[in-house]
């Protein structure tokens, strides 16, 4: 019988990686999933746009709360048992979609319980996983990071093409063994990191404190970024399906594939892309690029006449939000040399604050679903932030780099 040490000594850095992507896809689930279902809700329960737009809400405030005291607890219990018990909550929370809403007195409240385990599991997936990969062992970090945070896509796009297809083929109204089937995906998770080799962060090497990174002008101003590129991102994707279905009157099958999956498959292509050319590149300069092709993106989602155009818009935004994530982390180590291990727990903070802020102004200023288009065209502000942001960090750089030469 093959014993646990055992196990973990056939195990190599490779496992690590494919096991942070396991938790990605966990992640995906938890956020793809239930939007594809928020008309269905809206008819089986009752549940009014107010409604759907509180449990997007609750997701990513209960995620900035994890993201928050999650630094405090892997002191206590390490990465490797935090990684498990993330993967536990949030299989308990998409396993519980199933049977919840009609157990509770009230749906939303049975979906409210889900959703707050769930996005437990998800904020604790955001604050561990970016600094076990960089830990591992590599010689292409900013390749390897942005590898991994494309399973966070291939699990968007997986998610609505498998909603889609059993949907097709079972209906809509047998949604709940659907969540029963993709409840596996976070029990695979742990299960893998039981076995998995993981090097604490902090062994890596000699890194700086946090309080010395706040007294630096350039961590608050990729944290802007951070919260930029989360609002950038959700306020599409957490809305592409009810756009397309009620706002632009298209079938929920045609809107779920031309919308919520062409943009994970467009930011999954354009975070493999990434990885592939990340060194050799200057990343600013990407992001630049990106940022003005999301404002196009939200441009033709929100005004565009022809609903065709209208979900090019949401899937070319796929493509503009791909690096933004992964290459402000590479940024960060680049421009802050040393950087805490906290540091990035801190961003996964602010980021999802900007997925919360994003998606949550998206819902208010629609008001009801049929006029996502006028939220939509509010949220072209974070990336125009965005790129504000980036030259301000580039300007302070070189002047840092400036004056160290002539020093």
């Amino acid at each position: 019988m093959i014993t646990m040490t055992a196990l973990r000594n056939k195990l190599n850095y490779s496992h690590t990686r494919a096991a942070c992507c396991l938790a990605y896809v966990t992640q995906s689930v938890a956020a793809m999933f239930m939007p594809l279902l928020f008309v269905r809700f809206g008819s089986e329960f009752g549940l009014s746009m107010d409604r759907l737009t509180a449990l997007v809400t609750v997701t990513f405030f209960t995620q900035i709360f994890v993201d928050a005291a999650a630094p405090l607890i892997v002191q206590k219990t390490g990465y490797r048992a935090l990684a498990v018990i993330a993967a536990a909550f949030s299989f308990c929370g998409i396993a519980g979609l199933s049977f919840m809403a009609d157990l509770m007195p009230g749906a939303f409240w049975g979906l409210f319980i889900c959703t707050v385990l769930y996005a437990i599991g998800s904020g604790l997936i955001e604050v561990l996983i970016t600094p076990i990969v960089d830990s591992c062992p590599t010689d292409k970090k900013a390749g390897s990071m942005a590898f991994v945070h494309s399973a966070y896509c291939a699990g968007c796009a997986l998610v609505v093409l498998l909603s889609t297809a059993y949907f097709s083929v079972f209906g809509i109204e047998n949604w709940r063994y659907l969540a029963l089937l993709f409840s596996a995906v976070p029990l695979l998770a742990a299960v893998s990191f039981c076995a998995v080799p993981i090097v604490t962060p902090e062994e890596v090497r000699e890194r700086g404190s946090v309080k010395d990174m706040f007294k630096n002008p350039l961590f608050w101003i990729f944290g802007v970024v951070m919260i930029c590129a989360g609002a950038s991102e959700l306020s599409m994707s957490q809305w592409a399906s009810a756009f397309a279905e009620a706002g632009l009157g298209v079938s929920k099958t045609t809107g779920d594939l031309l919308g919520p999956c062409a943009f994970a498959v467009l930011m999954f292509i354009g975070r493999i892309f990434y990885g592939k050319i990340s060194d050799r590149v200057d990343i600013i300069k990407v992001l630049f690029g990106c940022s003005a092709l999301c404002v196009v993106s939200y441009l033709l989602a929100s005004f565009a006449q022809n609903p065709i155009l209208a979900l090019m818009g949401c899937c070319f935004c796929g493509l503009a939000v791909a690096p933004m994530w992964p290459a402000t982390f590479s940024l960060c180590g680049k421009y802050m040399p040393n950087i805490s291990s906290a540091v990035f727990a801190v961003y996964a903070l602010l980021g999802d604050v900007g997925c919360t802020g994003g998606p949550t102004a998206v819902g208010i200023i629609s008001g009801d679903s049929t006029n996502i288009s006028k939220g939509l065209s509010v949220a072209l502000v974070f990336p125009v932030l965005l790129a504000v942001c980036l030259a301000a960090a580039k300007m302070i750089f070189s002047k840092k780099q400036k004056k160290i030469c002539t020093n």
